[in-house]
């Protein structure tokens, strides 16, 4: 008989647990207890060691805070907010847009800390379907408000067959210890054309949570974006599924990381049927001593024949002591297919400075210049002209942060 024994638990995993009791979710504290949070040994958590990097864990956020003005300006935006966990605000929805809440959270459920906190704890989510082509970008604010909490939310975003539409998620909120763990489930319908972006720009001391889950139907053009921008400790991880033939998937992503700052994005795509394609490409930054991290693992089933998947990481260091890991991984059960990873990593190019600087442009501006061209592939890949522009003002707002 195997009989697991409790780990020894810190303060940060103590108050997990007492915030899962406290909510009635004795089955989620119970494992908790058991397991603790991942440590190195889980492989997914190999680079971002959860109970070492987890101090501390802010109370549980109360509900019905107010929230400010949104953290990026998207000219004709639809606005969702979400401010502490509650959905608050939808207005009037533009055509081809339903919005209600549903109790609860919307992820699958898997072995996984931050999605198991994420269904435990998220107390309503919303809910959005969109159809036809829907002309107006939609925006989901998530606000953590107040004093430092611990705050939970969720999203259930479904495109119609046919659909055409854009859906930016924003982190941000006041500036405090906050930390956030947000979830959100993407199921993209039959030959729709579709965009969904995630920016984290939560405070410089939270530490922010992000699971995002996407079911690609048959004939489905999709693309995702995540750009890590805020927090001093973020992850984000994605977990795709191809479940049509004929779906195409464009994966992106940037981790902007400013000194003393953990950031992680960790990529999981299944080709599950046969007649799939993507491409992934994240890009990771990090000045000072910060630490940018990169998993990303490619998975091919048996029956997944004629797949064609490739991803690539690519890393810049502004500093001796920066530090950009990354572990592409491919596993392939199918004989007929396509696959291939690749990573660079590397400082700024001595022979360009010189050529810029060669024709009077001082070295600051030089780096800037090369630096804001190494990042301008993903932000332009986005392809809606002011979402473009706000991303476009993310990154210059990262270059004019102090290292």
């Amino acid at each position: 008989m195997n009989i697991q024994t409790p780990v020894r638990l810190s303060a940060a995993e103590e108050a997990l647990v007492s915030q899962l009791e406290s909510t009635g979710a004795t089955d989620a504290a119970e494992r908790l207890r058991v397991i603790g949070l991942p440590t190195r040994r889980v492989e997914s958590y190999h680079y971002t060691d959860l109970k070492t990097l987890l101090s501390a864990v802010p109370p549980l956020a109360r509900q019905g805070a107010g929230a400010g003005a949104p953290a990026i300006d998207i000219p004709g935006a639809y606005r969702i907010v979400i401010a502490n966990g509650e959905v608050q605000n939808t207005g009037t929805a533009p055509n081809g847009v339903i919005v209600s809440k549903v109790a609860g959270a919307t992820l699958t459920t898997r072995d996984d800390v931050l999605v198991r906190l994420n269904a435990a704890l998220v107390p309503e989510s919303v809910s959005i379907e969109l159809a036809g082509d829907v002309e107006t970008v939609v925006h989901i604010d998530r606000r953590m408000e107040g004093e430092a909490a611990h705050v939970h939310s969720g999203a259930k975003i479904a495109f119609a067959p046919g659909s055409k539409a854009t859906v930016i998620e924003t982190v941000s909120g006041s500036d405090a210890g906050h930390m956030g763990n947000a979830g959100s489930y993407v199921s993209v319908g039959e030959n729709a054309e579709v965009t969904h972006i995630l920016v984290d720009l939560s405070a410089s001391q939270a530490t922010h949570f992000a699971s995002l889950e996407y079911r690609l139907s048959a004939g489905a053009k999709f693309k995702s974006v995540v750009i890590n921008a805020g927090a001093d400790l973020a992850r984000a991880q994605i977990f795709a599924e191809f479940t049509g033939e004929g779906a195409h998937g464009d994966f992106y992503g940037l981790n902007l990381v400013n000194d003393g700052q953990h950031k992680d994005i960790t990529l999981d795509v299944t080709h599950g049927v046969a007649h799939t394609t993507s491409t992934e490409l994240y890009k990771q930054i990090a000045r000072g001593r910060g630490k940018a991290v990169f998993q990303g693992r490619i998975n091919v089933a048996q029956d997944a024949q004629k797949t064609d998947a490739k991803m690539m990481m690519q890393g810049l260091m502004l500093s001796d002591e920066a530090e950009i890991l990354t572990k592409p991984e491919l596993e392939i059960f199918a004989d007929d297919v396509v696959c291939g990873h690749g990573a660079t990593c590397g400082d700024l190019d001595e022979s360009w400075l010189f050529y810029l600087m060669s024709r009077g442009i001082s070295r600051t501006d030089a780096e800037t210049m090369l630096i804001r061209a190494f990042l301008e592939e993903v932000v332009e890949a986005v392809g809606e002209e002011h979402v473009i522009e706000a991303l476009g003002g993310v990154v210059e707002g990262w270059l004019g942060k102090a290292g």
